[in-house]
């Protein structure tokens, strides 16, 4: 939904060209939903879902956490307000310097998912505590994760095992369910696995303290979503059940539920056209595409809502599409997106849900077009 201080903004401003409009109120109505869904739960916002100063600073003052996935995304935390006890470096694929300057920074939380990452921190942040990554399915998710981050339950045992012989604190186990998780049952197997990993290293004296229960949580855009509410009864439940009455430490990386539904893209259409004269469907050709913050079109895996002043009108099926000259910047085919017939060239859309995971994959100009404008209120 775009917020009435967004129209406010746009309609005052009226920026040219694409540009992404972030409500700062709505991201903290988020955290604050988050916080009263699972109060037990440390909250690290994923700061890749949307690094604009003015949302860390803010989540910072809110008392928020943060998962880092590079040095730059540390000292960006760290700028915005941050201490370094408040941040984990949560990519399991880091080189060896990084995590030096990480630890020089006073970071001491760092993610893992094999034994040469295990060897990298012992040397370069010796006695750093570590959290081993585990796979899951991602079955449920609109956005699945691949196979790149995490190992089997098994194997996360070794690895902690091994972290524990190499001087390190071996402090928890993490997974992430996938990206805009619609089922809010799906943390139940992986607290399982995790459960297991616990005994296995328990056996063995090492006592875990920490579940890191990724992110995960979605944001509503053409379909409605359960409430942070909903998966906090979940989630909890499924902690009492596996872990009884021993329930660890426990962290939520929220990033797209946090910021997702708290931005707007407003763009324009630059060409309608036909492929021939009985072609049943219109290609709407807008100035912003997949390589300008629409990435996650790819596969047409998201479905933004997409929103124009002619909505009463009478709809068609029509064929979405960037403005770049590459054959890929088709953002929806396979499923025909509806769009006013009155829909004309120079007409505004806004798109909306589009906090997360935009500006953040719009750094480059890509066939000279500009990368995402951001403004934040």
């Amino acid at each position: 939904m775009t917020t009435q201080r967004i129209r406010d903004f746009l309609a005052t401003r009226r920026p040219d060209g694409p540009c992404l409009v972030v409500d700062l109120d709505v991201v903290s109505d988020n955290f604050h939903a988050f916080r009263h869904a699972m109060p037990d739960s440390a909250i690290y916002y994923a700061v890749k879902a949307n690094p604009a100063p003015e949302v860390l600073k803010l989540l910072a003052g809110l008392g928020s956490n943060f998962d880092c996935a590079s040095v730059a995304e540390i000292e960006m935390a760290l700028e915005a307000g941050a201490t370094a006890a408040r941040i984990s470096y949560g990519n399991t694929i880091k080189k060896e310097r990084d995590v030096a300057r990480a630890h020089a920074l006073g970071v001491s939380l760092f993610a893992v998912d094999s034994h040469e990452e295990v060897e990298k921190i012992s040397r370069a942040a010796p006695g750093a505590r570590v959290f081993c990554r585990v796979l899951t399915d991602g079955e449920g998710a609109e956005w699945p994760l691949s196979r790149k981050f995490g190992c089997v339950p098994q194997m996360a045992v070794d690895v902690l095992v091994y972290a524990h012989q190499l001087g390190l604190q071996s402090y928890g186990v993490s997974f992430h369910v996938g990206s805009q998780m619609t089922k809010v049952d799906a943390w139940d197997s992986a607290l399982a696995d995790a459960k297991r990993v616990f005994v296995q290293l328990a056996k063995q004296g090492i006592h875990l303290q920490m579940v890191n229960m990724g992110g995960g949580f979605p944001t509503k855009y053409l379909r409605d979503v359960p409430s942070a509410e909903a998966y906090g009864k979940s989630i909890y439940q499924a902690l009492r059940t596996h872990f009884g009455n021993q329930i660890p430490q426990t962290i939520i990386e929220p990033g797209r539920g946090m910021v997702g539904n708290a931005g707007v893209i407003k763009a324009e259409v630059v060409l309608i056209s036909k492929k021939s004269d009985n072609d049943d469907a219109r290609w709407v050709f807008l100035d912003i595409g997949k390589f300008g913050g629409l990435a996650e079109t790819m596969d047409e895996a998201i479905r933004y809502p997409i929103r124009t002043e002619r909505d009463g009108d009478e709809m068609e099926p029509c064929v979405i599409a960037g403005p770049t000259c590459d054959s890929a910047d088709v953002l929806y085919e396979k499923n025909l997106y509806p769009l006013p017939m009155s829909l004309t060239i120079g007409d505004e859309v806004l798109i909306e849900g589009t906090g997360a995971y935009t500006t953040t994959y719009s750094a480059v100009a890509f066939n000279g077009f500009e990368p995402l404008k951001a403004y934040v209120i």
